[in-house]
């Protein structure tokens, strides 16, 4: 068996964060899938640099500006081709697996991150333009996502929750989908039929730590040199038995009786930011049971060339407690952090839709000179 293929044994999904038109068109996806691969996951960031910055969506895009001028429908056209594309590909592995695995997600707005209403008529509207059982549709765990993503697992559409650093919103997130799975049943409703994961992201969080910790060294202060690197492997580890807790209770119970399916946690930002650390400290140490790791292609690359799939998840759990309660120790606010963390990260996707838009507007316009000229 191959590493991926060994994680499935072992209970993880491996999903790729990537998706551009030439891994569909080129059969790599397929490649991929044959060899392990279950999901797929984008953003606004990946589609930014799938389509502005190459051609290959160029004479679509021509196509498409010659009856519309709206930068966003035009980019939602080209997506949604993508989607369906992976989702088709992926339908194999759905089926296999009466509908566990085999998703491809794609995001509302970003820009609609703080608004519950905008939120839910966006993510009706994608849900049913995609017209496929294996789309999860992403929405990021703020306050405002939150009741969005509870009417919409009641009313049966698969969501991703996107953009989860803290162990407090994460618990928010866990509820938000079985109160969505009552309703659900209270209306008739199948709760097998629905599929759900919680995007739980990791190396940001040692990123902007160790930032801390790194200025605090500078100042003398020597007594974080050791916990530098690992805030997020320990985060996710807690976030990990958080998730145990609440589907083993007796209130899950029912809906598990049912049919229904976990919440299974999926650890997002997995790539290695910082040189110095393992090309796989967000991967290995994080395999477990009824989970999702989604790695942009060179992390992949990199686990399938020398990672090791063996169940670490469980294991050194008090060791984590322990760093965050020495984090605290050194003046580390984890609520502050992870504060911090969920707005940058809904401006950066805002943001980089805001360029997506625009940069498509600036090559729909040219595209459209060349041809008049």
């Amino acid at each position: 068996m191959n590493p991926l293929q060994q994680l499935q044994d072992l209970g993880q999904s491996v999903w790729l964060d990537y998706i551009r038109r030439d891994l569909l068109a080129s059969g790599e996806l397929s490649r991929l899938i044959e060899q392990g691969l279950t999901g797929v996951t984008s953003n606004p960031s990946i589609f930014e640099k799938a389509i502005v910055d190459s051609a290959e969506y160029d004479a679509e895009i021509l196509d498409l500006s010659k009856s519309n001028d709206n930068a966003k429908a035009i980019y939602e056209a080209l997506a949604i081709e993508d989607i369906r594309a992976a989702a088709d590909a992926l339908r194999p592995v759905y089926d296999r697996l009466d509908g566990a695995d085999g998703f491809v997600s794609f995001e509302v707005s970003p820009l609609l991150a703080h608004d519950t209403d905008g939120t839910l008529a966006e993510a009706r509207r994608l849900f049913k333009a995609v017209g496929r059982p294996n789309v999860m549709i992403k929405i990021p765990g703020t306050p405002a996502g939150v009741p969005a993503i509870r009417q919409l697992i009641g009313e049966g559409i698969n969501i991703n929750v996107t953009l989860i650093f803290s162990i407090e919103a994460y618990g928010q997130v866990m509820d938000a989908y079985i109160t969505g799975l009552e309703t659900l049943a209270s209306t008739g409703g199948d709760v097998s039929s629905v599929g759900s994961v919680a995007s739980f992201f990791v190396s940001r969080v040692d990123t902007l730590v160790d930032g801390l910790l790194g200025k605090a060294i500078q100042e003398g202060q020597d007594g974080g040199k050791k916990l530098l690197g690992k805030a997020a492997v320990a985060n996710a580890k807690l976030a990990y038995q958080a998730f145990q807790e609440t589907f083993g209770a007796d209130r899950f119970s029912a809906l598990k009786a049912n049919g229904a399916r976990v919440q299974r946690p999926l650890w997002a930002s997995t790539s290695t930011k910082n040189p110095a650390y393992s090309d796989l400290l967000y991967v290995e140490p994080l395999v477990g049971a009824d989970t999702v790791n989604t790695m942009p292609p060179p992390t992949l690359d990199a686990f399938l060339d020398h990672g090791k799939a063996e169940s670490l998840l469980e294991q050194n759990v008090a060791e984590a407690g322990q760093v965050l309660a020495a984090l605290a120790t050194e003046g580390i606010n984890m609520s502050e952090v992870t504060d911090k963390l969920l707005a940058d990260g809904v401006k950066a996707f805002a943001d980089s839709f805001d360029h997506l838009l625009a940069n498509l507007d600036g090559k729909r316009r040219s595209l459209l000179e060349k041809t008049s000229a």
